[in-house]
């Protein structure tokens, strides 16, 4: 679905993505994780065309969107949710995700004095939509809440929904765990294991909780120094070298490889 091919970005003399190659399949859940500095949210943010590469191509569903901005990459089905959540706080639940769709009918003057009778069907399929939608989400209780009012976890949801207002084709998820409690965590992987079973949705996630990616990432890519070192199911970046070196440091060679597992087990964080 994403083909990333020889990707630069620099910025002055600092080199954040170098050289970067990966493949996100389709109907695929796919990790990446690295340690401190390792260029993933760089390579997000380039994916999503929030910035452009130094050089180097992305391709979506084998069409070359490189340099494209957010707001077309949208249009060809490209979505992304941020590790903070970007809800419009003084609306509902239920407004935020009537939002979403583009070209409503509402939204132009002329329709608006001429045509409120399709302006008020159509609302009311967008309206059916979202409480469909609210519904996947178990956010029926709060479908009426102003978005501001709700816990992190809750907001993560309406981002992930706002996903589902539109035709995704794979939706780029940015530390969707950061600062969310366990028991909203696992209703939001299940959301997202449905997502991708039953409606065929294509994700790819940066994420430090590694419990969360074992669960639901096959493959995981791993970053470090602005370039993919390794991929393989969590298993096996859990138990590659390189992958515990490059968390770890280069000051371990002493300790054995279980010692190193062991450490790079009990610590799994890791920043962008």
């Amino acid at each position: 679905m994403i083909e990333v091919r020889s990707v630069y970005k620099q910025f002055g003399g600092v080199h954040a993505v170098e050289n970067a190659t990966l493949k996100i399949e389709r109907g695929s859940i796919t990790g990446l994780i690295g340690p401190n500095g390792a260029g993933k949210t760089t390579l997000f943010n380039i994916i999503a065309g929030n910035i452009k590469p130094t050089k180097g191509q992305i391709l979506l569903d084998g069409q070359d969107v490189t340099g494209l901005a957010p707001h077309q990459l949208f249009k060809k089905g490209l979505l992304r949710t941020f590790q903070l959540a970007h809800e419009f706080s003084t609306l509902t639940v239920l407004e935020n995700l009537m939002m979403v769709p583009d070209h409503q009918l509402g939204e132009g003057l002329m329709s608006s004095w001429f045509s409120w009778g399709e302006v008020k069907r159509q609302e009311a399929e967008i309206r059916e939509r979202a409480m469909d939608v609210i519904k996947f989400l178990n956010l029926g209780h709060v479908a009426e809440e102003l978005a501001g009012n709700l816990s992190g976890g809750q907001k993560k949801l309406i981002e992930l929904g706002r996903t589902m207002m539109v035709d995704a084709k794979v939706v780029l998820l940015d530390e969707v765990g950061a600062g969310v409690n366990r028991t909203l965590l696992a209703e939001i992987g299940d959301a997202i294991v449905r997502l991708n079973r039953d409606r065929g949705y294509t994700f790819c996630m940066i994420e430090h909780d590694m419990d969360f990616i074992g669960k639901l990432c096959n493959p995981v890519i791993v970053m470090a120094e602005g370039t993919v070192l390794a991929e393989g199911t969590s298993e096996e970046v859990r138990n590659n070298e390189a992958v515990i070196e490059a968390y770890l440091g280069r000051g371990l060679k002493n300790k054995t490889p279980q010692e190193m597992r062991a450490m790079a087990d009990a610590n799994p964080e890791g920043d962008a």
